[in-house]
């Protein structure tokens, strides 16, 4: 653009040259681009917007997330109205939002369009009025608003509108990038924070065993942390406490109360032999102090090794799935509620002979789950892979069984637990 072109842009805006108002842009945009505290920007920019174009006050109002109000976030004047808020709709302000384009109003007493209530609210005299939308492509975030002009006839003219309008373009494009590299600054704390919960959560799994070792457990997570749980140790007694558990929901408050309920369960199972007893304490916990409807779906028992039986209860959780010595399964249906869904429940023991079977204990993620087929699983599914790797020991059978229900070609909509109970 030649000189004279620009010039004819924007004039002699408010008294100054174009020199000074070519300045004025450069430094701008420089304090834009040297900061990414919009807020602190905007309040440094504005006091130069009213310097430069010689207005008494000035603001800038950006829509509110829901776009239903408009927000003061910077202004300069005689009163300090930061924090204002318009239904989005409402006066000149209003009107360059829902037009998308700038407003020029000299004599505000004619244009039914002005909110007067500002004015009551403030004791500020509003005479006229030039107001720039705050444009990102073809998307208005707010306003640039110059109010009451203080040299020659006190009323703004067109060639203040044009380097309103360049200011407010190069306001909206600063906003929008500080805005867009504040979400990128969130984003990468959120998942340092999730990358932080998922190595505590694989600290409260239990250390592999050895391979001869009763109680055998995998937990694949379908994101950074996990709803599902398991757990098993030996307690001074000889007896192995296990648990598999599932809580509702996903997502961080999932994580969180898996993390409290594995926590309660580890540390009562220790003294605490009857599984029905347990899980009636940790209910108790659970409900008192549980929110927004979750609840946790769990199986949680008791090992003898020396005479190969197993007691447990179940809390709403899948069917456990017994395949005797002589190859037929049995199902065993659950006998109570989940926990945290009401206080006082009771949970009724089941106590199983292994006797050469085997006991799995999963959650939904593995019978939900596409095989290599592209099919759900099911639990049809699921015993047909136990019977396959049934030659296998150990851990050893849980990765195969695990290694065929996860497709690689489709994405893990959900975790996938699986625990295998069994005495040699």
């Amino acid at each position: 653009m030649q000189n004279s072109n620009v010039y004819s842009l924007f004039g002699n805006a408010a008294g100054h040259s174009l020199d000074d108002q070519l300045a004025l842009l450069a430094e701008v945009v420089q304090s834009f681009a040297s900061s990414l505290d919009v807020d602190e920007t905007l309040h440094n920019a504005i006091e130069k917007f009213i310097q430069y174009l010689s207005a008494e006050a000035a603001s800038i109002f950006l829509l509110s997330e829901d776009k239903s109000e408009l927000v003061c976030r910077a202004c300069a004047g005689p009163v300090d109205i930061t924090g204002l808020r318009l239904p989005a709709t409402a006066g000149i302000v209003g009107k360059t939002v829902m037009t998308r384009s700038s407003q020029f109003v000299r004599d505000v007493r004619l244009d039914p369009a002005f909110a007067q209530n500002v004015d009551k609210d403030t004791g500020f005299e509003t005479r006229s009025i030039l107001c720039a939308p705050l444009m990102v492509q073809e998307n208005c975030i707010g306003a640039l608003e110059l109010i009451n002009k203080k040299i020659d006839d006190g009323l703004f003219d067109k060639r203040d509108e044009n380097i309103l309008v360049a200011l407010a373009s190069t306001a909206a494009l600063a906003i929008h990038n500080a805005r867009m590299a504040n979400r990128l600054i969130i984003q990468e704390r959120m998942q340092k924070e999730l990358e932080l919960a998922r190595e505590i959560q694989e600290g409260l799994l239990p250390a592999k065993p050895m391979e001869d070792y009763p109680v055998q457990g995998m937990n694949i997570p379908a994101r950074e942390v996990s709803g599902d749980f398991y757990d098993f140790f030996t307690r001074n007694d000889g007896l192995i406490y296990f648990n598999l558990a599932d809580v509702s929901g996903k997502g961080m408050n999932a994580a969180l109360l898996m993390a409290k309920v594995s926590s309660l369960l580890h540390l009562l199972a220790r003294d605490v032999t009857d599984p029905g007893l347990l899980l009636a304490r940790v209910n108790e916990e659970v409900c008192e102090t549980v929110s927004h409807g979750m609840f946790v779906t769990l199986v949680s028992g008791f090992v003898d090794p020396v005479t190969q039986t197993v007691s447990y209860a179940n809390a709403g959780h899948q069917p456990p799935l017994f395949r005797h010595k002589d190859g037929h399964f049995e199902e065993i249906e659950a006998m109570a509620p989940p926990v945290g869904i009401m206080s006082g429940t009771e949970f009724p023991v089941t106590t199983l002979s292994l006797q050469g079977g085997s006991l799995y204990l999963f959650t939904d993620g593995v019978t939900e789950s596409a095989d290599t087929n592209g099919d759900e699983v099911g639990v049809e599914g699921l015993k047909r892979l136990i019977v396959t790797n049934q030659s296998l020991n150990g851990l050893s059978r849980l990765e195969a069984i695990v290694g065929k229900i996860r497709n690689p070609l489709v994405s893990q909509h959900d975790d996938i637990t699986i625990v295998m109970i069994e005495c040699k």
